[in-house]
């Protein structure tokens, strides 16, 4: 007598739910338990804050006590951590549960309130796993989105309070791909590129951003007997519109701009529902010239859009050196039209 597949796979399920309500348990007592661990180190430190180092002292004096005792979650560092928690966060009552230790550790190094507050609603909306959200720190996503808008619009979208109006409020320049395991150092093909990022498909959107979903890969359309094939299609239901990627592993012509505004043509007129939005078509190249970029469209263009990408993290630097160039462009832009 065989047992019924489904039965198993909902008792499977079950215990699969339990133990995951059980991490989370733990994890939830364990963020309460340093959070108060801080609490008391703070307090402590504030009674005896005319005393010159009292607060060293103190979580010296803590960690040779607790560590031995308790093993390596009591060592100087992590009472720090303790401390700093506290001291970043409060009040009790606005810690959210569904953020492990983990989560927290990364939240409490960023300095910056805006940019703080900023992952905490991204990852909260998201459900970030803590790996995810360290990626997203180490990546500069806030600097990224940055480029292209103002604190307070980056912020807005990412809280919810209002949804994205443009395209670039969601969708960054340059893009960091370093999850595709590619060397930087080495030439790839168009193929290379697409191939490795179908199989870190997930990390792809999580890099993308909000509200995508894929939709094809090499989409075949037909012009009056002659073929094309459109590297990456995706729908986003923010947008609520189509989104074309075209991958350039060159550095960006005038001609590859045309052809994708051939492709998002084809899909306004052949693809997209009435209720739907205007598409929008990517341009992910190696290397661009904005002037082109810029020339090439018309100047009230909001459905193309060029975006570097990279295979390896970047440097705080390389991020303000980005800004700088945007903050150049935008003001030879200006000088232009008041020519």
């Amino acid at each position: 007598m065989h047992l019924k597949k489904d039965l198993l796979q909902k008792i499977h399920n079950i215990i699969a739910t339990a133990k995951d309500r059980a991490v989370r348990s733990v994890d939830t007592e364990r963020v309460l338990m340093y959070w108060h661990i801080g609490h008391v180190i703070f307090e402590e430190e504030q009674q005896g804050k005319d005393r010159a180092g009292y607060g060293e002292f103190l979580i010296k004096s803590l960690a040779e006590t607790l560590e031995p005792q308790y093993g390596s979650g009591f060592s100087i560092r992590q009472l720090e951590l303790c401390r700093q928690f506290y001291r970043t966060f409060p009040i009790a009552n606005a810690l959210r549960s569904q953020f492990s230790w983990t989560h927290y550790r990364t939240l409490i190094r960023i300095d910056n309130q805006d940019k703080r507050e900023f992952y905490i609603a991204e990852s909260a909306k998201n459900n970030w796993t803590a790996r995810q959200l360290e990626r997203q720190v180490n990546s500069q996503l806030f600097e990224r989105l940055l480029i292209s808008n103002d604190v307070h619009a980056v912020l807005a979208v990412a809280r919810e309070e209002k949804l994205p109006n443009e395209p670039t409020e969601i969708i960054k320049d340059p893009m960091v791909l370093e999850f595709l395991g590619l060397k930087r150092e080495s030439a790839y093909y168009e193929k290379d590129i697409e191939n490795a990022i179908i199989t870190h498909l997930q990390d792809f959107i999580l890099e993308l951003g909000n509200g995508f979903a894929f939709i094809a890969r090499q989409k075949r359309i037909h012009l009056e007997g002659d073929e094309f094939f459109i590297d990456l299609v995706f729908f986003n239901r923010l947008l609520q519109c189509f989104v074309i990627i075209e991958i350039k592993t060159t550095k960006l012509t005038h001609q590859d701009i045309g052809q994708l505004q051939m492709y998002v043509n084809y899909y306004d007129r052949y693809e997209k529902q009435d209720f739907e939005n205007s598409t929008i078509g990517i341009l992910l190249c190696a290397d661009k010239n904005d002037a082109v970029v810029r020339i090439t469209l018309p100047a009230n263009n909001k459905n193309i859009i060029a975006s570097k990408y990279q295979l390896y993290l970047p440097t705080e630097q390389q991020l303000i050196d980005e800004v700088m160039k945007e903050i150049e462009k935008l003001d030879n832009e200006k000088s232009d039209d008041n020519l």
